[in-house]
């Protein structure tokens, strides 16, 4: 599925909805980090006087109120509380954990005003793995490196505090040790190879696995028999959060 056709299924409509319902009415500067195809960037023009279009590459939204930049969120290239908001969502999940506190020290930096994050919520990050046929590492679904709870979300913000916190879809994809490992041994042959995100250890694009030998087939057999106990016990829950922030005041921090 492209980009163009996720953006019209139901569940994309329902995630859109709810992050729009968190944009201010207006604003001066507005700042979306890992803009793609510009679909907020453009949203956001709607409602401030100027938008910056964030991501690794240059984005190519064109709009005369949307200037679009190449950069990094662990590296904001903006002066200290130059944004009025600050949007970020479908990002986090991709940082390196190494990185992942400056990233977000960085959109705490730039923000003035408030800051809205969108990300998965408690993902098992073992459900749906890949493993890249080019150098044989294992990667989680989607390219997804962290999962996250109301509670670690906030940790990372210790300058601000939640003005609304909102969840959005349903998901109740968990497994366990002993379905990874079958799976990881059968050479996960139904992960998500779709996906945009490249190989997190070699940096190459994904290739489709290989048809299933008999061994894999096995192999796969019983890690769907492994799997049904943890299915049959988990609990469906949101598949979005997304979180509204604002600085806290002189007074909150004392």
């Amino acid at each position: 599925m492209n980009l163009r056709e996720y953006r019209q299924t139901d569940s994309e409509r329902e995630r859109t909805a709810d992050l729009l319902s968190l944009f201010p009415k207006s604003g001066q500067t507005a700042l979306d980090i890992g803009a793609r195809d510009g679909h907020f960037s453009l949203r956001l023009a709607e409602r401030f006087e100027r938008v910056i279009a964030l991501d690794l590459e240059k984005p190519a939204v064109v709009h005369p109120r949307v200037r679009c930049v190449k950069g990094n969120a662990t590296q904001l290239e903006f002066s200290d509380r130059g944004i009025d908001f600050v949007f970020c969502a479908e990002v986090l999940e991709h940082v390196p954990t190494t990185l992942l506190t400056l990233a977000c020290q960085e959109i705490q930096r730039v923000t003035r005003g408030q800051i809205l994050i969108g990300v998965p919520y408690r993902q098992d990050l073992q459900v749906g793995r890949t493993t890249c046929y080019s150098c044989m590492g294992k990667n989680p679904q989607w390219g997804h490196l962290n999962s996250f709870d109301e509670q670690r979300l906030l940790q990372l913000f210790p300058d601000c505090k939640a003005d609304s916190v909102s969840f959005s879809g349903t998901n109740s994809e968990q497994t366990n040790a002993i379905a990874v490992a079958l799976m990881d041994m059968a050479g996960n042959p139904f992960g998500t190879y779709s996906q945009d995100e490249p190989c997190i250890h070699c940096g190459r694009a994904l290739i489709l696995p290989p048809e299933r030998n008999l061994a894999a087939k096995v192999l796969t057999r019983l890690a769907s028999w492994s799997q049904k106990p943890t299915g049959i016990f988990a609990r469906p829950r949101a598949n979005w959060m997304h979180v509204l922030l604002s600085r806290r005041s002189e007074a909150d921090q004392q």
